[in-house]
């Protein structure tokens, strides 16, 4: 199975033409930093290639860095081997590493046009746009990389043209669901096409990858078109200044926000270069309503209070995001006062307490109230992550041989392998990152094979 590379004293392992092999770098054992690698016939593909974020590396010196990604040494180190990189949707955890990392990868990148679209001006910050090869996909479109043949499949998340990956082998057909949920109202796209993934029944699925955020929790998620009555009754009879913090990634949400603000007679401020980002990219591509168009952050000052509507980033407390900053009170544009609101349309993302407690912290001791999405009595968030009920009915159409739990901690993923083996999955395979899963010919793990760890993007 694996050849040891004298050269470099790094192992290389080379799937032979009869082996099927999943092993994640990041993003399994964890939420967030996702890069897995599928290897067959000698090659590998690999798909997502994301970021986390403020993370502290070293213990011993407690240094944070604002960007971190799971280290790609293991296949950086046989890239001629790499055939591709496989972005399924726009989220930074998903493709917000490549400008970073595609220099020590050098492969072809193929990504829906929304994500291409963002991909472009990230490579495009770095000098990289016209050095790296982007091919854009369509949704439904099957192309061909190496010993792999894959279909874009769509499904619901938060932002636009999130896809799952139908993947055909010589030896066996794997359906990785990247992100997703069942949303029949999406606020953006189309809504789950449950018949598209029933039929994969008949397609006689080997294993299927998928994601464990929301494991723990029974029933189903929200649709994310119900967060427009919640942030629109938390903020509808305020008379101060409005300020909504939600991810600048999750574009349904900030169309969401953008319509309370027009409902409510408030024009509204993206605050945050990300925000901004995405409303620009979201406008060329056209997802963006053509009635909702912002004002210069700059005339925010010159308004009463109870005309200032502002969306912010940095609903995780991170140091440099403009909601941070309103907290310190030195954002440039915007000061706010007794009476004004903060609702925090996001999760927290574990690991983020103390940040996002001590910057609320200060908001309330200037009498300014917080709701977050937690403690509101009205639904302003909404997950863009399966919970149980939702799995059952992914596990329930689709008949995989194996269940392959990824994308969440060590408790999601034996979760989400529970639910699997409740509702017919014969064959249930939780490990971590650096395990080789090994799918075909047999169905078992190879426990640490691959030493795996993070490296520090920016400081």
């Amino acid at each position: 199975m694996a050849q040891l590379d004298q050269s470099n004293n790094v192992e290389k392992l080379t799937p032979g033409d009869g082996d099927l092999w999943f092993l994640p770098l990041g993003g399994t054992g964890e939420i967030g930093m996702n890069m897995n690698l599928l290897g067959h016939a000698g090659d590998w593909i690999m798909v997502d290639c994301g970021v986390t974020f403020d993370e502290t590396l070293s213990p011993d010196t407690h240094k944070t860095f604002s960007v971190v990604a799971a280290d790609p040494k293991f296949i950086s180190r046989q890239r001629e081997s790499l055939k591709a990189i496989i972005i399924t949707h726009a989220h930074e955890d998903h493709l917000g590493a490549l400008p970073f990392l595609w220099p020590r990868l050098k492969a072809p990148v193929y990504a829906s046009p929304f994500a291409a679209e963002v991909l472009r001006r990230k490579l495009s910050q770095h000098g990289l746009e016209s050095k790296v090869p982007i091919n854009v996909i369509a949704l439904r479109e099957r192309f061909t990389v190496g010993a792999f043949t894959l279909e874009f499949l769509p499904i619901t998340h938060s932002i636009p043209e999130a896809q799952s990956l139908l993947i055909e082998t010589s030896v066996g057909k794997l359906l990785h669901t990247a992100d997703w949920k069942i949303d029949h109202d999406p606020v953006v796209g189309e809504p789950f096409d449950e018949g598209l993934y029933q039929g994969l029944a008949k397609e006689n699925i080997l294993a299927l990858l998928c994601d464990s955020t929301n494991a723990l929790k029974p029933g189903a998620s929200l649709s994310e078109s119900i967060c427009y009555r919640g942030i629109l009754r938390q903020v509808d009879a305020v008379e101060g200044r409005i300020v909504v913090s939600c991810f600048s990634s999750n574009l349904a949400r900030l169309i969401t926000v953008a319509r309370v603000a027009e409902a409510i007679g408030r024009r509204f401020a993206l605050l945050g270069r990300s925000l901004r980002n995405m409303y620009a990219i979201a406008k060329q591509t056209g997802y963006w309503p053509e009635e909702l168009v912002p004002i210069d952050e700059q005339h925010l000052g010159y308004l009463p209070a109870n005309e200032v509507f502002a969306i912010a980033t940095g609903s995780q407390g991170e140091e440099r995001a403009a909601l941070n900053r309103l907290s310190l009170d030195t954002y440039p544009a915007l000061s706010l006062e007794r009476g004004d609101r903060i609702v925090m349309s996001s999760f927290l993302i574990p690991g983020n307490e103390r940040l996002v407690e001590r910057m609320l912290d200060r908001f309330k001791a200037r009498n300014i109230s917080v709701i977050e999405s937690a403690q509101s009595d009205t639904p302003i968030h909404a997950s863009g992550h399966p919970c149980q009920a939702e799995l059952a009915d992914m596990y329930t159409w689709v008949q995989p041989l194996v269940a392959v739990p990824l994308h969440g901690e060590a408790e999601h993923l034996a979760a989400n392998a529970g639910v699997a083996k409740r509702f017919g999955v014969p064959v249930q395979l939780i490990g971590e990152n650096g395990d080789l899963y090994e799918l075909a010919p047999r169905q078992r793990i190879h426990y640490a094979k691959v030493t795996t760890g993070r490296i520090p993007l920016v400081e």
